[in-house]
């Protein structure tokens, strides 16, 4: 099925309501957030379009949940015109809903000792968990995500490989500006999300819309 094509109709009792919508993107971007957290408290990265804000951010010092904000902005044209509408919507308040909880952690909740591999483990764990919430519910948090959930609507091939393959690339270019055990740490973190979403984020599996 195209990502164009209209969607089987289901029973009334198994799609989702704006209530189970609303509650699905709340959660979903909060246990990204706490995972971006953690990867920022222990000095990790990750792929995609988080990774670039995070290079960007340690950079220059511009506060991440800007820089995410800013730079997934290309990536809905492509959305809206493969995706469609509904989709390309969530996601813009999944994304706009992640920059504002990544501004505001800071300043409530603060982690005095972190030890990356534990940050590695439980944060690719929680944004697994997230992103799985938010694509449930036809919602992503952009860049990587939205090609990764495109190229399995479209060709089969599963959101975690793709998603898995993407964010490794883009670790391991930020080789040439970050020190290799953090980059390790960090393809670790990858490397879990992407086998928990290929193992968890089945096409069929998963009916409610």
């Amino acid at each position: 099925m195209t990502p164009t094509s209209p969607s089987p109709a289901l029973p009334p009792s198994l799609r989702h309501g704006a209530y189970e919508d609303a509650q699905a993107l709340l959660a979903g971007t909060l246990f990204v957030a706490m995972a971006l957290m953690l990867f920022n408290q222990s000095g990790l990265l990750i792929g995609g379009t988080a990774g670039v804000g995070f290079l960007i951010h340690y950079l220059t010092g511009i506060s991440f949940g800007k820089l995410f904000f800013v730079v997934n902005l290309p990536f809905y044209w492509f959305a809206w015109t493969r995706m469609g509408h509904e989709f390309t919507l969530k996601t813009f308040l999944s994304v706009a809903l992640l920059s504002a909880l990544v501004e505001l952690f800071p300043h409530v909740i603060h982690v005095d000792y972190l030890n990356p591999l534990f940050a590695a483990v439980l944060g690719g764990l929680l944004l697994g968990t997230g992103c799985l919430f938010l694509a449930r519910h036809k919602s992503s948090l952009g860049g990587a995500t939205i090609v990764s959930l495109y190229l399995q609507e479209r060709w089969g091939i599963r959101a975690g490989k793709a998603q898995m393959v993407i964010d490794c690339s883009v670790l391991l270019m930020s080789l040439a500006v970050v020190p290799l055990e953090r980059v390790a740490y960090s393809v670790l973190a990858a490397v879990v999300m992407s086998v928990f979403l290929w193992i968890s984020h089945r096409p069929g599996r998963y009916v409610g819309r």
